[in-house]
């Protein structure tokens, strides 16, 4: 027979709204407390009966701590700030209303800022899906979204979000390359708007747990490292330069079509006839079109084969 084990896990806290009440008649009434106390304290001074001396004396004092009491459970909430109240170790709810509030004054309230806030990572060095040593740096923007978690979840949520932003930066660096060799892939630099995408939804996934909210997350830095950048740089300046060479020899080509269709068809040299003449005449204009410096003009006076 199997026996099932009496231990639960605990469930995860979630924030909900603590019970508080404005804190102006709160203040009103600890004030006139304190201020009926000391006249109790005052009148049993000025009497000179023991017994009511005796009874005004100790009475005025109990109103005068009562009221010290109850003011203590005030609050001032500015905006963009929360107080975690916690009644003998347990999570009784969170004040988001700003202003003055009043709750049980036996409560601790812990605060907690609500406001956007930014994380810039310092330049870190990994290697990209190609093994090429790459430096990049990101920055994000995040808030706390639900203050009992950020609390109670983890031990520090604004070390837990730097720590983690950290790792999905180096793990997004080295899913992707710095610049994709195959045609249609994704990369680092030539796809920012998608990797960056990616990169707030790992954030997002990783610091759930805290009760944090991303907002934004965006590359701050991103470049070869050092040793290599001088190689990629060539590297990169060579595949423009091929880039750039087959495009002209494209455009070469369908300018040389052109010249000699219209050529046939003005009838002003009959190539078909001289397969040698129509070639050289291709050569030239290839030249011509394809060089990387102005053509030099030569006047032939005889003929082809001269």
């Amino acid at each position: 027979m199997t026996v099932a084990g009496s231990t639960e896990q605990a469930a995860d806290v979630r924030e909900f709204a603590a019970r508080s009440v404005g804190g102006g008649l709160a203040l009103l009434s600890g004030l006139v407390g304190m201020v009926l106390g000391a006249g109790l304290i005052f009148l049993g001074a000025s009497m000179a009966a023991t017994a009511t001396k005796a009874t005004l004396i100790p009475l005025g004092v109990l109103v005068v701590l009562a009221s010290v009491m109850a003011m203590s459970g005030l609050n001032t909430v500015a905006p963009g700030e929360a107080r975690v109240v916690q009644l003998f170790g347990r999570y009784r709810g969170t004040i988001r209303t700003d202003g003055l509030r009043w709750v049980n004054p036996l409560t601790s309230r812990e605060k907690i800022s609500t406001r956007v806030r930014n994380h810039e990572t310092a330049v870190l060095k990994v290697n990209d899906a190609y093994g090429n040593p790459i430096e990049l740096a990101a920055v994000v923007v995040w808030r706390v979204a639900d203050t009992a978690r950020a609390v109670f979840e983890v031990e520090d949520f604004t070390e837990f979000v730097e720590t983690q932003t950290e790792a999905a930066v180096r793990h997004i660096a080295i899913e992707y390359p710095y610049d994709a060799h195959e045609e249609g892939g994704l990369s680092l630099r030539g796809n920012a708007e998608e990797i960056t995408e990616k990169l707030a939804a790992e954030l997002a996934t990783r610091v759930e747990a805290a009760g944090v909210e991303i907002i934004e997350s965006r590359f701050t830095h991103l470049a070869y490292a050092p040793e290599i950048a001088s190689a990629m740089l060539q590297r990169q300046q060579a595949g423009a330069v091929v880039a750039a060479r087959k495009q002209i020899v494209e455009g070469a080509v369908g300018m040389v079509e052109l010249a000699l269709t219209r050529l046939a068809e003005e009838e002003i040299v009959d190539l078909d006839l001289d397969p040698e003449r129509k070639a050289s005449m291709v050569s030239n204009l290839m030249v011509v079109l394809c060089g990387d410096r102005a053509a030099t003009p030569v006047i032939n006076t005889g003929t082809l084969y001269q």
